[in-house]
C-alpha cells in the first residue's frame, strides 16, 4: 500500500502534515507492507504555486498512491480522488509518523470536505462571498485557513494534555 501525505516540509516521517493537500509544498509517500514501513519518498508539489481542478489528484494517482492523508480538502478534489479509487482521509495534523501510526491502527479514517456543513463558521470565520473554495484564490484566504487549522490543533493538544495530567 502506498500512502501519500500533504506536507509543509521535506522531512519524511518527521514532516509536518499540511492543512490543505493542494497548496502544500511537498508530498511524502510511504510504502507499507504488512504494517511495516518499507520506503519513504518526499516529492515536491509541482502545482504548489498554482493548480487547476483535478491536476493534484491526477499527480497523486500518477505516483501510485492508494491513500491520501491530509488536513483538509475541498469536495471537488474528493470527487477526483474517488474517481481514481484513492481513499481520502482528512483531519490529520502533526507529524507524518504519528498520522501514519493512527491510520494503521484504524483510528484515523474518513473524509469531510472543507467549507461544508458549517465548519468554517464553527471554526470562527465567515464563508467567503464568492463560494466555498474562495480561500484557495489568494494568499490571505490560505493563511486564514491555516490559522483555523492551527487553532484546531492547539485545542486538540490542550485536550490531550489535560487527559494526560488527569484533569
Amino acid at each position: 500500500m502506498r500512502i501519500a501525505f500533504s506536507c509543509d516540509d521535506n522531512r519524511g516521517l518527521e514532516g509536518v502534515i499540511s492543512y490543505h493537500f493542494g497548496r502544500c509544498p511537498y508530498y511524502t509517500f510511504v510504502d507499507v507492507e504488512d504494517g511495516q514501513v518499507k520506503n519513504v519518498e518526499v516529492v515536491s508539489n509541482p502545482y504548489y504555486s498554482q493548480h487547476a481542478p483535478g491536476v493534484v489528484p491526477d499527480f497523486i494517482h500518477s505516483q501510485g498512491a492508494n491513500v491520501m492523508i491530509t488536513g483538509g480538502m475541498g469536495s471537488r478534489a474528493l470527487s477526483f480522488f474517488n474517481q481514481y479509487g484513492i481513499e481520502v482521509v482528512t483531519g490529520a495534523s502533526g507529524k507524518v509518523r504519528h498520522a501514519l501510526e493512527s491510520y494503521l491502527r484504524g483510528e484515523l479514517r474518513g473524509a469531510q470536505p472543507c467549507g461544508e456543513g458549517g465548519r468554517r463558521q464553527a471554526w470562527g470565520w465567515q464563508a467567503q462571498p464568492s463560494g466555498p473554495q474562495a480561500y484557495e484564490k489568494d494568499e490571505v484566504g490560505r493563511l486564514q485557513e491555516e490559522v483555523v487549522a492551527l487553532r484546531r490543533q492547539l485545542a486538540e493538544l490542550i485536550e490531550r494534555l489535560a487527559r494526560i495530567e488527569g484533569k
